[in-house]
């Protein structure tokens, strides 16, 4: 048999102006690049409203909106990125905003307190001393900590009973939700040490090093905006990692994934443990831009509601599901003062139209147009399957020579 001899040209020709496929990022890689850019340019752009805006109560207002967003975007990262529909969403939000308005009441001035320096409500309800658990919450550092920790551990011990016996799907919902339930009865019930049901009121204001962060000043704005960016990039910068890629995968089939020996209950632990986490600094920075915490923060409605803001904004996205939540409430403050007895009605309609033509939320509007900025130029495009022909082609002669 003779030797066969390779083509004497080379293809492409070395004049050829298309740069080699290596040197191209593919399409998917396009898409991610897009997808950080625009995250990074919503941060920017949510950090510059102060500098356009100076009324101060639009900034209390606007921080309250990204304070919701937050809390949408935790839920969007167990519900659309881990399948977990946590209709409790509400009892982490709830503890973050009880967490930091109990350091803040106590740091109140005196004249909402009793000679003890006892929080008023205690006093109405014949309380002598402080209770063990307050104590703790004179420091600013014990509160941050806790309104960030205590949603992650009840969530955790929470997704250890449900992940471990393999609960999945509507069960989950109608756990947290009962779970929801509990929990705000038990907050009302206890009104020696919780308020009740008029929660804890008169807040002082937040200080730290020295800044004092007045809920109608650019500072708490910036403290909100900042919390709100730091968190949707640590997420994103989450789900982009492989535990992202294994939380789809277990959103998508779930025995599949476990089939492949990944430890399936940890994964969704951690997803169910890191949405607790945003959504308690989600309810600190609520109760700070209110200046109250009351139990209403832990009712179905408002968990019900971030459900509504993460679906029409794009459940399998956390900024579309921050979008979702700031439009949704900045509609509803809209509306309810142009139509005073059909606001509901046309928001209602809204969310009809959305649901019917946009399945996956507002936030499949970015990916259409993150795939459009992202794809590939039609000569570029063209030139590689022409570049191919020939390489089929001296195969193909190659085998008939043989």
């Amino acid at each position: 048999m003779s030797r066969i001899k390779s083509p004497s040209h080379a293809w492409p020709p070395a004049n050829s102006s298309a740069p080699p496929a290596a040197a191209r990022p593919s399409l998917p890689q396009r898409a991610s690049y897009v997808q950080i850019l625009v995250y990074l340019a919503f941060c920017l752009l949510i950090l510059a409203v102060p500098l356009v805006i100076d009324d101060a109560f639009l900034l209390n207002k606007y921080a309250r909106y990204l304070a919701l967003g937050l809390a949408a975007a935790a839920l969007s990262l167990s519900w659309g990125y881990s399948g977990i529909l946590n209709l409790g969403q509400g009892v982490s939000f709830g503890l973050g905003a009880y967490a930091i308005a109990m350091h803040l009441k106590l740091k109140t001035s005196p004249v909402h307190t009793g000679a003890a320096g006892l929080p008023d409500f205690m006093v109405w309800n014949n309380v002598q001393t402080l209770p063990w658990f307050w104590e703790p919450f004179h420091s600013t550092l014990f509160a941050i900590l806790a309104g960030m920790l205590l949603p992650v551990i009840v969530a955790s011990l929470l997704g250890w009973f449900m992940f471990r016996a393999r609960i999945v799907g509507v069960y989950v919902a109608i756990i947290t939700l009962a779970m929801l339930v509990v929990t705000n009865l038990l907050f009302i019930d206890q009104q020696r040490y919780t308020g009740g049901f008029n929660g804890l009121t008169d807040l002082a204001w937040l200080e730290i090093g020295g800044v004092e962060f007045d809920p109608y000043s650019p500072t708490f704005y910036y403290l909100t905006a900042g919390c709100l960016s730091v968190c949707l990039l640590l997420g994103l910068a989450l789900t982009r990692s492989k535990a992202g890629l294994i939380l789809r995968a277990i959103r998508n089939d779930v025995d599949r994934v476990r089939f492949f020996g990944y430890d399936v209950a940890a994964y969704q632990i951690l997803a169910f443990a890191v949405s607790a986490g945003m959504a308690g600094v989600a309810g600190m920075l609520y109760a700070m831009v209110l200046e109250f915490a009351s139990p209403t923060f832990m009712g179905v409605p408002l968990s019900l509601s971030m459900v509504i803001w993460a679906a029409v904004g794009g459940r399998g996205s956390l900024l579309g599901a921050t979008i979702g939540a700031i439009l949704v409430n900045f509609m509803q403050g809209s509306l309810s003062e142009t139509f005073l007895d059909t606001w509901q009605l046309i928001l209602g309609a809204l969310f009809i139209l959305v649901v019917l033509f946009l399945p996956n939320g507002l936030a499949s509007l970015i990916d259409m147009a993150g795939e459009r900025l992202g794809r590939a130029p039609p000569r570029a495009r063209t030139e590689e399957p022409a570049a191919a022909a020939p390489r089929a082609m001296g195969t193909f002669n190659t085998k008939q020579r043989g």
